[in-house]
């Protein structure tokens, strides 16, 4: 017989999401008519804008043609596809801060997040916010870079977390960590909204470099900010090309979630001990493990970087920052304490002394509104539930009337 992987075997059952799902669906075989809104998994709901559209189609019908077609990336026309797409996303969405040689375009920021601990292996130390995406820490767990699970604290031995609570100012306290190879940060913050000031990452890359530790820096979110005194990508910040990569993703800002586009850059600068450039293992990773982004995908990410895409991004993050405004009006109409769903599309709510299940069951049941838990983003979660502006404008207003109708504090 073959051995499970051990790894695997440590993870604790259930990954978030999918148990999210598996308790709606209970409630649906009890109650079969009963109409869920889900302002829970930040899947995006609106149509694309018709300039991506146009994209779309026009990439589909030139590769229906015999001069237009285009294979692998490694043929002459799908280089060049490539290569316009990391010379658009260098001038128009980082103004020159990256080149286009240090972009890696690949199918999601989260996918890139799983293969990057395979590029960094099983012996380095990990630091991770607390709460965090699940994937920075199950995704560790699986390539080996963590001891067993404590039920009992809800961490895993060998990660570092890094608590970002309301006390804090949803910033680590940096002076009590110890160093790590690996510090995995998302700003603005999935799950809690919460987005780091210019000063608090200038902090951040000066512990970094004191440590020589890599940022890992998670900016999917980044379109979503609003007030133009936050930095949107860490390289806004002295110093960060010596210690920091960043993934980012058009699945949000333009509904690429099915579609599927994102990216990952790495200055030059970046090496690991001894001197030899991040840069090129993580090309050799990718070139090993992935045959290159859709080609229409791309097209359709060229598209989103003109002109009239990027007009067409601003109304869409506009649309659920509306969203999330209105919830959050909701949830304070409620006596709710919230974060975020200012610069970012989540609302963060307290629930002080209550367990995050256990209200979201009595969200789901009495509101038949799906939410998300907050300690299945770690143990600083726990009281709080994540709730999602990613959802028809209808729904939202009407899973905000059943909240108030039903929902106490």
């Amino acid at each position: 017989m073959v051995k499970r992987n051990p790894n695997i075997a440590k993870l604790p059952a259930g990954y978030l999401f999918p148990e999210i799902g598996r308790r709606w669906r209970a409630l649906l075989e009890r109650q079969p008519d009963a109409k869920i809104i889900s302002l829970g998994i930040g899947n995006t709901t609106e149509p694309l804008t018709p300039h991506l559209v146009e994209g779309l189609r026009n990439a589909a019908q030139t590769l229906g043609t015999a001069e237009g077609y285009s294979g692998y990336d490694d043929d002459p026309k799908g280089q060049a596809l490539l290569q316009n797409l990391k010379t658009k996303l260098s001038d128009k969405w980082y103004h020159g801060r990256v080149s286009p040689e240090e972009v890696f375009i690949s199918d999601g920021a989260k996918c890139d997040c799983g293969r990057l601990q395979m590029l960094f292996g099983a012996e380095v130390t990990i630091a991770v916010q607390d709460p965090a995406y699940p994937v920075y820490v199950d995704g560790s767990v699986i390539a080996g870079a963590t001891g067993a699970h404590d039920p009992e604290r809800g961490q895993f031995d060998g990660l570092v977390y890094l608590p970002c609570t309301p006390a804090n100012a949803f910033f680590p306290d940096l002076s009590a960590l110890p160093r790590t190879d690996l510090i995995y940060f998302c700003s603005p913050n999935n799950p809690t909204g919460a987005v780091s000031t210019r000063e608090q990452l200038r902090e951040l890359v000066a512990f970094a470099k004191r440590n020589g530790s890599i940022i890992i820096f998670d900016a999917a979110y980044a379109a979503f900010i609003r007030d133009d005194s936050l930095p949107r990508s860490i390289f806004e910040i002295e110093g960060a090309r010596e210690v920091a990569l960043e993934v980012n993703s058009f699945s949000k800002p333009i509904g690429f979630t099915g579609v599927r586009l994102g990216w990952t850059a790495i200055p030059r600068e970046l090496a690991f001990e001894g001197g030899a450039p991040v840069g090129k293992d993580w090309s050799r990773v990718m070139n090993t493990l992935f045959n290159g982004a859709s080609n229409i995908a791309q097209y359709g990410a060229l598209a989103a970087l003109d002109d009239e895409g990027l007009a067409e991004m601003g109304e869409t993050v506009g649309y659920y920052m509306e969203n999330a405004r209105i919830i959050k009006e909701g949830l304070t109409d409620l006596g709710l304490t919230t974060h975020g769903g200012v610069n970012s599309p989540y609302v963060w709510a307290e629930f002080p002394g209550r367990k995050s299940w256990d209200v979201f069951t009595e969200i789901l049941e009495g509101a038949h509104v799906v939410t998300t838990p907050g300690s299945g983003f770690g143990p600083s979660g726990e009281g709080f539930i994540r709730f999602s502006a990613f959802g028809h404008r209808s729904d939202v207003e009407e899973a905000v009337r059943r909240l108030k109708e039903s929902t106490k504090p």
